[in-house]
């Protein structure tokens, strides 16, 4: 089984990418430091979106030679970093090769050695991650490790050309050429998809997913709750969702605080995967039949939680499920995903009107967040 919650990196450059490059290519004291415009909030942003992680990689010919001191680089340097983690953002680490270009040092850009440890594809989504520089040996770096590049450049056709005539073979790796860092958020939104990725940890549970609108049915769950990983599995499987859930809660007490707090996490996931909302049906309704038991769906991704149960169950437990819970997964998914909500179901055994509702619920889902193929809000008020 596929696992949907490997990291996404950003490799990005320094001088030229995040400040600007003087003539003699030397950020050797702090009159030389200068900022690329909307570098910082476009970082920001990307940061709080927690889609990427940051590696900044940097060559810095001869540093620690008498041609570049090292207190002439690290003022300007520390006091970038001071800058940017005042405004929240933070690199996963900063890698620095210090050799000349004659060297051919394996650790320096276009070479892969500065980033060795981030190039397992068991542990990282390489082919979904990114370079982001303003020289082709940024955009080969890109090919070495397995992903694309971000071009940015003050003449994007001009560069384009370039690329095309002295390194085609570089062509098919650069992602696109840019002019600024609003550019770069512009085209990295566009490859988010409807994804998201969330952590919650309190002292009860801990919990890790990952959920794509728009996948094709895959499962990973493992919660501890042999029955409940069978019902939300077929959310994913009926809804065609893409779902990688890991939980671990205090079990030895019992299952209540474990699926709730499931319940809780994978609605703050839909939230965060359908963004501002527009162009979704919003509404879904559904009616499945599952052997004796008719079971309904109808929500509507309004922007308001209301819950709305009648589902009438007669046993306690299935497995180590607790049936008291059924109802309370939902209100709690209904609460974060701020959704209108109405479950009822009719029929005689209970395993079939449990599975029929999460069933009729995944149905219903995929029909709301499903897009109309209109592009505006569903919505007189002009907000949900």
């Amino acid at each position: 089984m596929q696992d949907y919650t490997l990291p996404k990196l950003l490799f990005i450059d320094r001088d030229g990418t995040l400040i600007k490059e003087p003539a003699d290519e030397q950020i050797d004291s702090l009159e030389k430091l200068e900022l690329l415009p909307k570098m910082i909030q476009s970082l920001l942003h990307l940061q709080k979106d927690a889609s990427y992680r940051f590696l900044m990689v940097t060559n810095q010919d001869g540093l620690g030679t008498a041609s570049f001191p090292e207190p002439t680089f690290w003022q300007p340097h520390q006091k970038l970093m001071g800058i940017l983690e005042g405004e929240g953002i933070f690199f996963e680490e900063v890698l620095i090769d210090k050799t000349f270009p004659h060297q051919n040092a394996p650790t320096r850009k276009p070479r892969t050695g500065l980033v060795e440890a981030y190039l397992d594809a068991e542990k990282y989504d390489l082919a979904n991650s990114f370079t982001i520089g303003d020289r082709f040996t940024d955009i080969e770096f890109a090919k070495n490790i397995g992903c694309k590049g971000i071009f940015i450049s003050p003449d994007p056709t001009r560069d384009r050309l370039r690329l095309a005539q002295e390194r085609p073979d570089l062509v098919p790796f650069c992602a696109c050429m840019v002019e600024n860092w609003a550019e770069i958020v512009a085209f990295l939104e566009s490859q988010k998809g409807r994804e998201a990725t969330l952590e919650r940890k309190t002292s009860e549970t801990q919990i890790r997913l990952t959920l794509d609108l728009d996948g094709e049915g895959k499962a990973s769950i493992q919660t501890g709750v042999g029955f409940f990983d069978h019902m939300l599995e077929q959310i994913a499987k009926h809804g065609r969702f893409n779902l990688h859930l890991q939980a671990q809660g205090d079990l030895h007490i019992e299952a209540h605080h474990l699926i709730e707090d499931v319940g809780i996490a994978l609605g703050m996931a839909f939230k965060k995967a359908l963004g501002d909302k527009k162009g979704i049906n919003r509404y879904g309704f559904f009616i499945l039949p599952m052997d004796e038991v008719r079971a309904e769906a109808i929500l509507d991704l309004s922007g308001r939680a209301a819950f709305v149960w009648s589902v009438p169950l007669k046993r306690e437990m299935i497995g180590n499920f607790p049936m008291e819970m059924v109802a309370h997964f939902f209100k709690s998914f209904s609460d974060q995903a701020a959704c209108n909500l109405h479950l009822q179901a009719q029929g005689e055994n209970d395993h079939h009107l449990v599975e029929g509702i999460f069933k009729a619920f995944a149905k219903a889902l995929k029909i709301a967040v499903s897009k109309s193929g209109y592009a505006d809000l569903p919505s007189t008020k002009g907000v949900l």
